[in-house]
């Protein structure tokens, strides 16, 4: 760590085994965990809360003021879990008086140029890709990937081991374990390999793949179709997850490309 070179605040607190590169601006109320790695010419502001085994690549600016006409400068953070990698030239807002804090999870990885606006919740393991770009109070459950250059509208929630293709503008609720893709934002199929990859069987995959069969293929409505679902589709965790997402959702769901 070389502050000849850095601008560190004597109060931030910094945890052991940090590598802090030249041209670092890290100022007062920040807290950084053991063994991360912040590249040259990041900048980490007030109110920022890292985790543990971080890597912060070269350009990115941590808790900066949202973006948002209502702040008006109360104390607010951003925190970010263990293992997570902010790339080149992220940008991750603190929150607003609407939740006070900005989180992302462990595991995640949040590529070049990718934007996270005030009071978003990132769970675990997530990814966005490139350029990708949340408005505020956005919520992104475990296991989902926003593909380059998606753009998601303010207070959208995005379902766990879901994925949008490159390129997406996501204006409604992405239910859990399905893929969205063209213009406007539709149903794609389910995220077949990604599920693989995490471990769901055959059998659960299929249960899932009957499950939104009934609800954008079968020509009911999407309260039919849940009832249907319910009274017809055996209990498991997976159905469970997926009729509590829809029945939460102020928003509504992504359409059917049947529709």
């Amino acid at each position: 760590m070389n502050q000849l070179l850095s601008s560190i605040h004597p109060e931030a607190v910094i945890g052991e085994n940090v590598t802090i590169s030249p041209f670092v601006t890290i100022e007062k109320n920040v807290v950084i965990g053991d063994n991360c790695y912040i590249y040259p010419n990041v900048v980490i502001m007030s109110g920022a809360r890292i985790g543990k085994n971080c890597r912060i690549f070269p350009g990115a600016v941590v808790s900066a003021i949202p973006q948002d006409l209502k702040f008006k400068g109360e104390e607010t953070l951003a925190e970010i879990g263990d293992n997570t990698t902010i790339r080149e030239c992220v940008t991750i807002n603190r929150g607003t008086s609407a939740k006070g804090k900005t989180v992302i999870g462990n595991n995640c990885l949040l590529m070049a140029y990718s934007h996270v606006a005030h009071d978003c919740l990132l769970k675990d393991y997530v990814i966005l890709g490139n350029v990708t770009q949340l408005a505020g109070e956005v919520e992104v459950d475990d296991f989902a990937i926003l593909s380059g250059g998606s753009l998601v509208h303010q207070f959208s929630k995005i379902g766990m081991h879901s994925m949008s293709q490159g390129g997406s503008r996501v204006s409604k609720d992405m239910p859990p374990y399905i893929i969205v893709g063209r213009d406007p934002i539709t149903y794609s199929g389910i995220n077949i390999v990604g599920l693989r990859r995490r471990g769901f069987d055959n059998d659960k995959i299929s249960a899932i793949q009957e499950i939104y069969r009934i609800l954008y293929q079968s020509g009911m409505n999407n309260k039919e179709a849940v009832k249907h679902i319910e009274e017809n589709i055996p209990a498991s965790p997976e159905k469970e997850i997926i009729i509590t997402f829809i029945a939460n959702s102020q928003r509504g769901i992504v359409r059917g490309y049947l529709e």
